[in-house]
């Protein structure tokens, strides 16, 4: 004989509603998701206090839904903000708190396009007690084996079946109910990488900013301190605080950071702009499963653009260390996208970023023509998974890196292109020539030390500059339709 099913407790929540101002929309979303998440968190915590209850305890996310009849034509100049044909699409919501702006400007675009209102009110999706109480201070978490109970017995948990990046992918076309996808993740989706990226970076994700840099050295982060601080100063830099791990934010030069005890996995520290379109850097530390991590969770927030500032070796004789690479194609020997996406599909260097990092190149090397042309090279950046590839038979890779006209060999710039190419985020890759393994230019202490002290801030200032460059480019040049694919979602 088996348990009788417990009876279901759900909270109170309005009733679905059409909204024609966007910001009214995302005040209804914001409702529905905390009456939800205090709902889930209330019962939570009673029952960690007195044990099992007598219900099984649920709440839904919100929704976006939206219906058109008509093949309405939209401003063409944006790859976003609109359906491609009539018919019923929706998407499940998290955390509309952080994501206010962006919601209330993709809304408004589907409204303008298509003149027609969007529905508001909660989905069939269940929400996962551990998301729910991840943004609740109050709650105190029992540790593992604490509970009386098992907790799936009476909560929803997280469910990785339907946790994956189908939509972006393009393996899933409808949603279960039959709808079409309106955004590019799920709300399951968005709240897993948000609570991996708290975890990885020590930072929480209301601090990221739309412009992101990832390194794979800390003396970029000392650097990014530094130049944080002297904007800091500057009171008409835009800037208004810096953070650092462990969510430590200062708004005052001379403050102080407290180094952690122990640094997490990705130390990211962020430049912040009152606007969100400041600059936030990752030091994702080195190879492609890093890479690869760090822009699987970036990409739940929909920053403007990513762009890779590191080190690489320099695969020509005509090199120098300290020289830049400019990527603009990759060849991919990292592997770790492979399922995701297939090696033959190209990743195009974006037009935009290009001129952007040269520009900035230009800018802040004063240099010129053939003394600019001397010091960067414009090539193929290719990506191993191996970094000790020198010390096994070298005549396949040094073929293979020959055959591609490669410049240029790291771990993480082209799963970090790979990565922006299929989340639709714009990339670009400006690495710093710091060794020639196949011409006998190995670091030395001695020549490190020297590398460091020299490229390190004026190849960050470069990096933070082509940002700035970006940041003033209108948003729908810089989110084309180059990263848009035959069937896309109307959000961005």
């Amino acid at each position: 004989m088996t348990d009788a099913p417990l009876p279901l407790l759900v909270p109170d929540v309005p009733a679905p509603e059409s909204f024609t101002d966007p910001a009214e929309a995302v005040r209804r979303l914001e409702e529905i998701y905390a009456l939800s998440t205090r709902f889930l968190s209330g019962h939570f915590s009673a029952a960690a206090a007195s044990g099992r209850p007598a219900s099984r305890v649920r709440a839904y996310y919100p929704e976006i839904r939206l219906t058109t009849t008509s093949f309405t034509r939209a401003d063409s100049r944006l790859s976003f903000g609109h359906v491609a044909e009539p018919g019923t699409y929706s998407t499940t919501v998290t955390r509309p708190d952080l994501f206010r702006n962006y919601l209330i400007q993709q809304i408004g675009l589907l409204m303008q396009n298509h003149g027609v209102p969007v529905e508001i009110g909660v989905s069939a999706t269940p929400m996962p007690v551990h998301f729910a109480v991840a943004n609740d201070p109050s709650v105190a978490v029992p540790q593992d084996g604490v509970l009386s109970f098992p907790l799936r017995d009476v909560f929803d948990v997280p469910d990785l079946a339907t946790t994956n990046d189908d939509i972006v992918n393009g393996s899933r076309l409808s949603q279960p109910d039959g709808s079409l996808p309106l955004a590019p993740f799920t709300a399951q989706r968005v709240d897993y990488s948000l609570a991996r990226l708290t975890h990885y970076t020590a930072t929480n994700p209301r601090h990221f900013q739309n412009h992101v840099l990832f390194t794979n050295y800390q003396f970029y982060v000392d650097e990014f301190e530094a130049i944080g601080r002297a904007a800091l100063a500057d009171p008409n830099s835009g800037y208004s605080a810096f953070v650092g791990p462990g969510d430590q934010e200062i708004t005052d030069p001379e403050t102080p950071l407290v180094l952690l005890p122990r640094l997490p996995q990705m130390p990211t520290y962020h430049l912040k702009r009152p606007d969100g379109q400041g600059i936030t850097l990752v030091n994702i530390g080195v190879g492609p499963s890093n890479a690869k991590t760090a822009t699987d969770h970036i990409a739940v927030l929909r920053p403007h653009a990513w762009l890779m500032v590191g080190h690489c070796a320099g695969l020509r004789n005509s090199q120098s260390l300290g020289d830049f690479v400019l990527a603009h194609a990759y060849l991919r020997e990292d592997h770790v996208l492979d399922d995701d996406l297939p090696v033959w599909v190209p990743i195009p260097a974006l037009a935009e970023i290009q001129i952007a990092l040269e520009d900035a190149v230009e800018e802040v090397t004063q240099l010129q023509g053939y003394e600019l042309k001397r010091i960067m090279r414009t090539g193929t950046v290719a990506t191993i998974d191996n970094r000790n590839w020198e010390l096994r038979d070298q005549s396949g890779p040094v073929q293979r890196l020959s055959q591609s006209r490669a410049v240029a060999l790291d771990m993480e710039s082209a799963t970090i292109a790979a990565n922006g190419f299929r989340f639709r985020v714009p990339y670009g890759t400006l690495l710093c020539v710091s060794d020639k393994p196949l011409h006998g230019e190995l670091k030395l202490p001695g020549m490190a030390s020297d590398f460091y002290r020299t490229q390190v801030a004026r190849h960050l200032r470069i990096g933070i500059r082509a940002m700035e460059m970006l940041r003033e480019t209108p948003i729908e040049r810089i989110h084309s339709r180059k990263l848009r694919s035959f069937e896309e979602t109307a959000f961005l």
